[in-house]
C-alpha cells in the first residue's frame, strides 16, 4: 500500500488545457473517489495516476517516489476498467491469473493467489466457466479479481460500474467497498455518480472544468459546500438554490418576489445579488411560514417530493411524513436556519456565515 500525492499537475492537448494545478494528497489505505460531470477531467486525472497518460506539470508521487516518467507496468498499481476486458476463450481463472503469467510466477503460485481472489469475490464456482457464462455483475467481479492477484500498492478503478443496471450497481457498490475494507489498498475511483461517491468514498474529490471545487468526506460536502457548482451537484435532489438580494431585518428578498429568512446570518460580504441555498429536506411543513404554491406532487414510498412556486422559482421540499397536498394548494414552508447557505451570485463562493437555532 501506498499513499498517492499529486502537486500542481496539469494536463494539455495542444493549446488547451484540461487539467489545472491539481493538489491532492491521498492517504495510505484511503478510499477517494473523483467525482464531477463528463468533461471535467476525472477519468484523464486517473489515467495521469496509472500512467496511461503524460503529465504536462507537475508531479505524480506513488509510495513517496515521483513516477512521472515511469510506465504503468513499474508503477505497481492494478486497474479495473468500465470495460471488463475479458479474454472470451480464457476460463475465469485462467483470466484472473494472466498477467501473473506473463510475469512467469510459478503455476502453484498463480492459483493459490487466484484462489484467494476468487474466495474473497465469491467466484470459487464459477473459475472453469467462461466470460459468456456470466451475469454483468459476475464479469465485473472477474475483472477486480484480475486486479487482486497482483497484489498492487494502488487500485484504480474507472467507472467500473456504468454497464451495469440500477439494482446490480447497488449491490456492486457494497461489495466494492467491502472489499477495500477487507484488503486496506489505496484506492482511487471514478464515477460521475455522486450517490456512488457519497455511499463508498472516505473523501471526494469534485471536479469541474478541469479544477478541484473541493475535497473532503462526504457529509463535509454536503453540509458545507464550498461553492455553488458543489452544492448543486451534491445531494439527490439537489439543494434549493434560490436567487435575490439580502434585504431588511435579516430577510432574504427572493427574485420575482417573496421573502425569506436569514436569521442572524452575516450579509456583510453580500451587498447586492445572492443565492440563498438550502437542501429541500432542511424544510418543513408549517402553519405560519413561507407561503408557496404547489406546483407537483412525486410520492416515492418512503418520502413525497413537493415542487412548489416562490417567485419566479421553484423550490424542492422532501417530506418524509405523507401530507396530503395538491398542485394549486398553497402551503406554508419553515426553513431550519443552521442549514442555510449564502452564496456568491457572481463568484459562486460560499460566503461566511452564521446562524441561529431557531426555525422561521
Amino acid at each position: 500500500m501506498a499513499n498517492i500525492k499529486l502537486e500542481n499537475v496539469q494536463k494539455s492537448f495542444g493549446d488547451e488545457t484540461v487539467i489545472h494545478d491539481v493538489n491532492i494528497d491521498i492517504r495510505d489505505g484511503e478510499f477517494v473517489i473523483l467525482v464531477g460531470p463528463s468533461g471535467c477531467g476525472k477519468s484523464t486525472l486517473l489515467r495521469m495516476i496509472a500512467g496511461l497518460e503524460s503529465v504536462s506539470g507537475g508531479e505524480v508521487q506513488i509510495g513517496g517516489t515521483v513516477v512521472n516518467d515511469m510506465p504503468p507496468k513499474a508503477r505497481d498499481i492494478a486497474m479495473v476498467f468500465q470495460s471488463y476486458a475479458l479474454y472470451p476463450h480464457m476460463t475465469v481463472a485462467e483470466n484472473m491469473g494472466f498477467s501473473l503469467k506473463l510475469s512467469k510466477v510459478d503455476k502453484a503460485v498463480i492459483e493459490e493467489k487466484v484462489n484467494n481472489a476468487a474466495a474473497i469475490l465469491n467466484l470459487g464456482p464459477l473459475l472453469k466457466r467462461h466470460p459468456r457464462e456470466l451475469s454483468g455483475g459476475q464479469r465485473q467481479r472477474v475483472a477486480m479479481g484480475r486486479a487482486i492477484v497482483r497484489d498492487p500498492q494502488v487500485f484504480l478503478f474507472d467507472e467500473p460500474l456504468s454497464n451495469l443496471d440500477a439494482k446490480l450497481r447497488v449491490s456492486m457498490r457494497t461489495e466494492i467497498k467491502e472489499l477495500h475494507q477487507r484488503l486496506k489498498t489505496t484506492t482511487v475511483y471514478v464515477t460521475h455518480d455522486q450517490i456512488e461517491a457519497m455511499t463508498m468514498a472516505d473523501r471526494i474529490v469534485v471536479l469541474h472544468q478541469g479544477y478541484v471545487q473541493q475535497m473532503g468526506t462526504p457529509l463535509e460536502l454536503y453540509d458545507h459546500p464550498a461553492n455553488l457548482f458543489v452544492a448543486s451537484f451534491i445531494g439527490s435532489p439537489g439543494m434549493n438554490l434560490i436567487h435575490g438580494r439580502p434585504g431588511r431585518e435579516t430577510r432574504f428578498e427572493v427574485r420575482g418576489g417573496g421573502e425569506l429568512p436569514l436569521g442572524e446570518l452575516d450579509t456583510s460580504k453580500a451587498p447586492g445579488e445572492a443565492v440563498y441555498g438550502i437542501r429541500p429536506e432542511d424544510i418543513s411543513l408549517v402553519d405560519d411560514g413561507v407561503p408557496v404554491e404547489v406546483v407537483s406532487v412525486e410520492p416515492t414510498g418512503a418520502e413525497i417530493h413537493v415542487v412548489a412556486r416562490l417567485g419566479d422559482q421553484h423550490v424542492t421540499v422532501v417530506f418524509r411524513e405523507r401530507h396530503d397536498v395538491h398542485p394549486g394548494d398553497t402551503i406554508h414552508l419553515g426553513l431550519n436556519l443552521e442549514k442555510v447557505h449564502l452564496f456568491d451570485a457572481d463568484s459562486g463562493e460560499r460566503l461566511a456565515w452564521h446562524t441561529t437555532t431557531r426555525a422561521a
